[in-house]
């Protein structure tokens, strides 16, 4: 139980609503936490994998009609439509409340009602904030406890401070027709009803950690992003931290756990994080970050040895996995891995590649960060990490130039506005449509994106050191759709020229899109790629930049009179450095 009245209240309040049978305090012990893997063991929740190639690792396997978010029954439920935005599903608070009061109405009949405090950060950061989800999922609990910091410790700070974020979560039926993710931003509250998966119901993740905290993060001055962070320590011992975001399928994960290469000895990369980043400037004038999350919830076919063999090293113990597939011996397996065959799906069926793949396209694994190879002790510091640089990328096949350093930090804003990656006929039906996904935050920005980049603009009259603003694309190819840049471990020697842009010790030519390395600038030694390649991926073609400068203004223009005046200067300002270089 707890000494603060509003939360007790407002426990009474759902418990009366939806009928639980017995309520449950978490206080994250571990204890608590094999209890809870005992209960789903014996039902059936989860199921034991092979102990002795991978101790304390589990499946879960989800019903295949709740495998994903569902972005098109997500609404941000603001009192005004106009402040939801374009960027997102809107609907009025009291139609969202009324309907998901009936769908909540007497739903924890015969369950077990689990009240989870958790905090979104270190426990003693002034960066960090807290909430409380009440679920009635025990599969929703052991993931909380891996990826926040939840249990007795949060919920003394939430004692202390008296606010925190309220998210009520249950399962359901699982009924796909009654499924909803409702975010009310005013008054710091996510309901989420009818899935058990992930982002809809682990509502500490994408619920807390970006919709409801980017909205309070411009309440009080802050900024709340898709972005990892990752710390890049050089012989001498000097460490510089960068923030990036990137659309899926972009590699953050991989970049986030970069092994450098062997030209690279002595060099280091620090993981804080994969996918959240929270920054607020410090009083020192430089911008400082925490990674709200204290694990990895990670996509896990094309994880592998080559791809990212730190994600792999960390999931040989203490892992819950979901969806993937099994071996005859019970370890997981999904495509990708480059040993290992798979003799039952994600289902639990009998592999037969014409069911299609053995693991689920967005099979996961939850684990937590600190047995990460590359994890840096500096994700606990209270303070958080100074960033040097924030990097935007997309997946760009033609146009986008391997790094590009923005101008200035409207600049910068701008890069990240207009970012977009080219999908596929896989995907689509038309190869290279352009998708805009602004800082990555398209499906999980909690206001209207014209007020969002106001908020980022407005950093340039707080903060007299923030990070320099780059853009990035490892996905150029040529005229054979053979890739121009090897990336992986090899996006190091970008992360290298970055960092030195930034302390002054690179070189650069100008260009009217923004500045780029120039013959000798980049560390191409020993790397699989050929001058005339670098020279290729370092081109600015102006007349398709015309065009695209063109697509950006009507993309901007699309928010109306929420778009900031100065973002559209920025945009004219580029287009007519094109026009008379």
């Amino acid at each position: 139980m707890t000494s603060h009245d509003e939360l007790k209240a407002w426990v009474d309040q759902v418990a009366a609503l939806t009928q639980p049978e017995h309520i449950h305090w978490c206080d994250g012990s571990d204890q608590e936490y094999q209890d809870l893997l005992d209960r789903q063991l014996a039902d059936g929740t989860l199921i034991e994998l092979n102990q002795q190639t991978h101790p304390g690792c589990y499946l879960h396997r989800s019903d295949p009609d709740d495998v994903a978010r569902v972005e098109h029954l997500t609404y941000v439920c603001s009192e005004h439509e106009t402040d939801a935005g374009p960027n997102n599903n809107w609907m009025p608070p009291d139609k969202a409340r009324a309907m998901m009061r009936e769908h909540f109405q007497g739903c924890m009949a015969g369950r077990t009602l689990y009240v989870v405090p958790y905090c979104m950060g270190p426990i003693d950061s002034p960066i960090s904030r807290c909430g409380v989800e009440i679920t009635d999922s025990p599969y929703v609990v052991v993931n909380m406890q891996k990826m926040t910091r939840m249990g007795t410790a949060a919920l003394r700070r939430i004692e202390r401070e008296g606010t925190f974020i309220k998210g009520l979560h249950s399962t359901g039926q699982l009924d796909p027709e009654n499924r909803y993710i409702m975010h009310f931003p005013e008054d710091l509250e996510i309901q989420s009803f009818g899935s058990g998966y992930g982002g809809n119901a682990l509502l500490g993740k994408k619920c807390h950690a970006l919709r409801i905290a980017s909205h309070q993060a411009r309440t009080e001055g802050w900024l709340a992003e898709h972005m990892l962070i990752l710390g890049i320590e050089n012989p001498q011992g000097e460490v510089h931290y960068i923030a990036a975001a990137f659309p899926s399928a972009c590699g953050k994960t991989n970049l986030a756990m970069l092994i450098p290469p062997a030209e690279y000895e002595g060099w280091k990369i620090r993981t804080i994080g994969d996918d959240i980043c929270w920054m607020r400037p410090g009083e020192d004038g430089r911008m400082w970050a925490i990674n709200p999350e204290a694990g990895f919830f990670g996509v896990a076919p094309g994880t592998s040895e080559s791809t990212n063999p730190n994600a792999l090293a960390m999931l040989n113990r203490d892992t819950i996995f979901t969806n993937v597939a099994v071996t005859a011996d019970m370890q997981p397996w999904w495509e990708g891995l480059d040993e290992g065959t798979p003799a039952f799906d994600w289902q639990g069926r009998p592999y037969d590649p014409a069911n299609g793949p053995a693991a689920h396209p967005n099979s996961r694994f939850t684990v937590s960060s600190r047995q990460c190879p590359s994890y840096s002790p500096q994700a606990e510091a209270a303070q958080g990490v100074p960033l040097t640089a924030i990097i935007f990328g997309g997946r760009r096949e033609r146009l986008v130039p391997l790094v590009i350093e923005s101008e200035s930090w409207q600049h910068g804003v701008l890069l990240g506005a207009a970012m977009a990656s080219e999908t596929t006929a896989a995907a689509t039906g038309a190869v290279g449509d352009v998708r805009r996904d602004p800082m990555a935050m398209l499906p999980f920005c909690g206001y209207n994106f014209g007020d969002y980049w106001t908020h980022w603009l407005g950093f340039a009259d707080r903060a007299d050191q923030l990070p320099r603003i780059f853009h990035v694309n490892w996905f150029r190819k040529d005229e054979n759709g053979r890739f121009l840049w090897p990336g992986f471990g090899q996006n190091m020697r970008v992360l290298e020229w970055i960092i030195d842009r930034s302390t002054g010790d690179a070189g650069a030519v100008d260009t009217p899109i923004g500045k780029m390395p120039g013959q000798g600038d980049l560390r191409v030694e020993g790397a699989d790629v050929t001058l005339s390649d670098l020279e290729a991926i370092l081109q600015v073609r102006k007349d398709e930049w015309k065009t695209e400068l063109d697509e950006i203004a009507r993309y901007l223009d699309s928010y109306g009179n929420r778009t900031p005046e100065k973002l559209r200067q920025e945009c004219e300002r580029v287009q007519s450095a094109l026009e008379s270089d």
